[in-house]
């Protein structure tokens, strides 16, 4: 019997790279000192890089305003999600970031005299306006959808990397209480404008997505079908594939689960999974390629026999699938990178609706912990059924 293409594998549980973005170079060379030229090499994210450091200062300093005053009471929330607003800023500033620019440990308001950016008075204004969780939520969520205009500007690691931090940052909101729909702002100089995406932020619960949502958005305008090179149809049939076995997966969900909300929102996730299958197969067929099919089965990373089981499933769905989204993220180029970003978000609030553990980098792994770059993940690979 020929052995199962690739594309049967049950692409939520591929082994993937990860980590690149997280990397630092050293500043030696084969035992020597670097020269000074060496060590100051011209970063060309650095601008990127600043105004995502000025951002996550300013929102350190809203937390350490709520927690110094009306929020003393609740630093058993606030305090895991400051920390991981400060792994986000030790990530986003890098091995090269400006030297001027405060410890990770800092908050705005303490750099040393003389060092203090332009921006210091606005970050001491918005800090000072933090005086309630609705307020750091408000704060949060702004500081995520900012993250989002720069996406077109960055390098492709450091675009995979923010587009995480500002998935992050929207469930940090929705955590807080805030379930305002997300935008996205202009974009800088640089960037491509993003797509209209006019997709409706799932509940807080993240159950799901509209089905007529951003996916709708990924292929070509009246202009003609996008410039698609060969790694980004590479990333867009591993997209499809990975949505593939997401409605196949949602479908054994689906029939392990009472017929309650849970049967409902498994339901609705489906249809925003479909869409997005159907979004990337039109993409790839606008520009020459057959895109990736459905294989008859999946074998599941575990048995679903109840619906304790169905809803790990779902999160394992997700999880997998809010990888597969930061990579592509890394992988395309302008409005798509905006597209792909969006599906980060929408998976990653599935996930922390079905009850998955939460991570300060969805999609990518804690710097802390994360492989050398071109290691792949512990994650076992099912075998396909055929």
């Amino acid at each position: 019997m020929q052995p199962p293409s690739r594309r049967t594998f049950l692409a939520l549980g591929l082994l993937l790279t990860t980590g690149g973005a997280l990397t630092a170079c050293t500043d030696s060379h084969d035992g020597k000192d670097a020269t000074e030229g060496e060590r100051r090499r011209p970063d060309p994210d650095e601008p990127v890089r600043l105004r995502a450091v000025a951002a996550t200062d300013t929102l350190l300093a809203g937390y350490d305003a709520l927690l110094a005053g009306p929020g003393a009471g609740q630093a058993a929330q606030l305090q895991p999600l400051r920390a991981e607003v400060a792994q986000h800023r030790a990530a986003l500033a890098g091995a090269q970031a400006s030297p001027s620019a405060a410890p990770a440990s800092a908050t705005a308001g303490s750099a040393a005299p003389g060092s203090a950016s332009p921006s210091a008075s606005s970050t001491g204004a918005a800090a000072s306006a933090v005086t309630s969780t609705a307020a750091l939520a408000s704060l949060e969520r702004q500081t995520a959808q900012t993250r989002l205009a720069d996406l077109g500007a960055a390098s492709p690691q450091l675009a995979r990397l923010l587009a995480s931090v500002s998935t992050a940052g929207v469930l940090h909101a929705v955590a807080l209480g805030d379930t305002a729909p997300p935008t996205v702002p202009a974009p800088g100089p640089a960037s491509a404008s993003p797509s209209a995406s006019g997709s409706p932020s799932p509940s807080s619960s993240g159950a799901g997505s509209s089905a007529s949502g951003s996916p709708s958005a990924a292929p070509s305008g009246a202009g003609g079908a996008p410039a698609v090179g060969p790694e980004a149809v590479t990333a867009f049939q591993a997209a499809l594939s990975a949505e593939h076995a997401a409605i196949y997966g949602y479908g054994v969900v689906g029939a392990r689960l009472p017929e309650d909300q849970q049967r409902a929102d498994a339901r609705t996730a489906l249809a925003a999974h479909q869409t997005r299958r159907d979004a990337w197969q039109r993409l790839l067929g606008g520009v020459g390629a057959t895109p990736n099919a459905a294989a008859a089965g999946y074998q599941l990373p575990f048995p679903v026999t109840d619906a304790a089981a169905a809803g790990r499933l779902a999160a394992h769905i997700e999880t997998r699938l809010t990888t597969v989204y930061a990579d592509l993220v890394a992988a395309v180029d302008g409005t798509q990178r905006t597209t792909a970003a969006d599906a980060l978000r929408e998976c990653a609030l599935r996930t922390r609706h079905w009850g998955a553990a939460p991570t300060a980098f969805p999609g990518i792994p804690d710097p802390a912990t994360a492989p050398a770059s071109g290691s792949p993940t512990a994650a076992p690979t099912p075998a396909a059924t055929g």
